[in-house]
């Protein structure tokens, strides 16, 4: 008896991980000896994309900001349209990231980071500048 359940179960277990009835196809796409130039509108080409995703992503900035959505705070989208990419607004910008503020989008006050660096900031900011539309 002990026998039939054995072979009874592995053949279930046979039975149970067989294919599929069409055949997997395999695309075999063509490599080229070079890689694809990055689109003219590819932000992700641009270094300060990635020195400032790096940042946010080592922060806590993503408990309350997201790309695409508001959240607690605003989504960096959204920062992006509405201040324009100038050294004014870079330094304005990195100066709330550091000290914190409230009121500019609603009155949930944003936490402040008074160990972050001006640059890492201003570099962060770079990112959200390169989100606009």
């Amino acid at each position: 008896m002990k026998k039939y359940l054995v072979a009874l179960t592995a053949i279930a277990f046979l039975a149970a991980c067989g294919g599929s009835s069409t055949p997997e196809k395999k695309d075999n796409p063509s490599v080229s000896a070079e890689p694809a130039a990055p689109a003219a509108n590819d932000i992700s080409a641009n270094p300060d994309y990635e020195k400032g995703l790096t940042l946010i992503a080592k922060s806590d900035c993503l408990t309350c900001h997201k790309t695409d959505t508001k959240n607690i705070g605003p989504a960096y989208k959204d920062v992006a349209a509405k201040y324009e990419n100038n050294e004014e607004n870079l330094t304005l910008l990195a100066g709330k990231i550091i000290k914190g503020g409230s009121g500019v989008w609603g009155q949930v006050p944003m936490t402040p980071h008074p160990a972050m660096t001006e640059e890492d900031a201003k570099q962060m900011v770079k990112y959200i500048f390169l989100l606009r539309k």
